[in-house]
């Protein structure tokens, strides 16, 4: 078992910067890749950021892609999304999850793991 516990959201004017972590806990969470999805009301979560096991490889949404960065460190067990260059439709709640590594990232299908998501809201 793997349990996910987000933090960091809040309210930011656009252009703004936030920094999410994510905090795991169980003996396996080193085994998984890691993501960040998000929930904007009305509409369906979607995939913004992935990280492997080690951190080497890293996967984003292209609408995030040069604003957002996604990290991780192993020995703290926590992950990290920092968040540049806001924009209103950046505002979501946001979910930390884990993926198996066998399965590819970016598919909701392939998610073990979610958190309970914090809420970002970015301002004009």
């Amino acid at each position: 078992q793997v349990q996910l516990v987000e933090s960091g959201g809040g309210l930011v004017q656009a252009g703004g910067s936030l920094t999410l972590s994510c905090a795991g806990s169980g003996r396996t969470f080193s085994n998984y890749a890691t993501a960040w999805f998000r929930q904007a009301p009305g509409k369906e979560r979607e995939f913004v950021a992935d990280i492997n096991w080690s951190g080497g490889v890293t996967a984003y949404a292209d609408s995030v892609k040069g604003r957002f960065t996604i990290s991780r460190d192993n020995a703290k067990n926590t992950v990290g999304l920092q968040m540049n260059s806001l924009r209103p439709e950046d505002t979501a709640v946001y979910y930390c999850a884990a993926r198996s590594p066998f399965f590819p990232a970016r598919e909701r299908k392939n998610i073990a793991y979610w958190g309970q998501g914090t809420q970002v809201t970015v301002s004009s």
